[in-house]
């Protein structure tokens, strides 16, 4: 398994050990520098939202992985987690449909996920 196949499985797995849903990793690399994947998951409180974040922040760290930046975590609402080739975005149901980062985002390769749950 390619380090970056695990990696998204490791993220994968933690978001749905905490019932995250709408799930998805995009690949973006051919649109911008800043990252090479994106992965998106919502939660439905921000109580679940903090959660999810923790979860995949301790399971990346656990795997031997560095969380380089953190981000929204006070309000809970959108998470960013920042592990340089992966950012992850944890959103509250309502604000993933707001920002509709999955819209923004739609001309990058989405991955096939259900291997990985």
């Amino acid at each position: 398994m390619k380090d970056i196949d695990r990696k998204i499985s490791i993220i994968v797995k933690a978001c749905n050990d905490k019932k995250g849903f709408d799930i998805k990793a995009i690949d973006i690399r051919k649109l911008t520098p800043i990252t090479d994947y994106f992965v998106l998951v919502s939660g439905n409180s921000t109580t679940q939202v903090l959660s999810i974040a923790d979860e995949v922040e301790e399971k990346m760290i656990e795997a031997g992985y560095e969380l380089l930046g953190k981000e929204g975590k006070e309000s809970s609402r959108w998470i960013l987690l920042d592990f340089g080739d992966i950012i992850v975005h944890v959103f509250h149901r309502e604000d993933r449909e707001f920002y509709s980062l999955d819209k923004l985002w739609a001309d990058g390769d989405e991955l096939t996920l259900d291997h990985m749950l």
